[in-house]
């Protein structure tokens, strides 16, 4: 039987990370939410083998990945409608996709902020689009995987991340823009 408080400090310490990572993915607060529930879910089942692997943190992270995935096949036609008409409302933008760890308490601060304003551009990028380049990105997939996985061409797949750079780098730069401009 599983002991709750191990299993609740196990939530803890990658709640974050396995909620993070739908959030990426789906690019909605609730679905992303409900998938991290649905990860600890299985993880509780699975948990007198994860309590004690150290490659517990990966396994969570694709079982993140594979259902949040599995989440927008399923429910694909709506999300390419929703996601259509919120693109009309760009104005978040981004900065550079990686992080270093933070020195100070200043540093970290700016690295928060950079992240918040990463995920809010990554959520206003097509779903075509945001999905491909998280898994390349963040998740670390080859182009070659990330084709397998959403059953898409090779092509395909490098074209979408391609598109979603530039789209990233537009946001970027009329975010730096508008900063300078507030500055004045």
């Amino acid at each position: 039987m599983t002991d709750p408080k191990q299993f609740e400090t196990f939530m803890q310490n990658y709640q974050n990370m396995v909620f993070s990572t739908a959030m990426r993915l789906t690019a909605n607060h609730a679905e992303a939410e409900d998938i991290a529930q649905e990860v600890f879910l299985k993880a509780y089942e699975r948990f007198a083998d994860l309590s004690q692997s150290a490659t517990a943190g990966g396994w969570l992270k694709t079982v993140t990945t594979n259902m949040s995935l599995n989440h927008l096949t399923r429910y694909r036609s709506r999300w390419t409608f929703f996601s259509d008409l919120r693109r009309s409302d760009d104005t978040d933008e981004t900065p550079e996709m990686e992080f270093a760890a933070p020195q100070d308490l200043e540093k970290e601060l700016g690295q928060a902020d950079r992240r918040e304003v990463l995920d809010k551009a990554l959520q206003k990028l097509p779903v075509g689009q945001r999905v491909p380049l998280v898994l390349y990105h963040m998740e670390g997939l080859k182009y070659e995987e990330i084709a397998a996985k959403l059953k898409i061409s090779l092509g395909k797949v490098k074209t979408d991340i391609f598109r979603a750079r530039e789209a990233l780098r537009k946001r970027l730069a009329a975010t730096l823009a508008e900063e300078v401009e507030q500055s004045r």
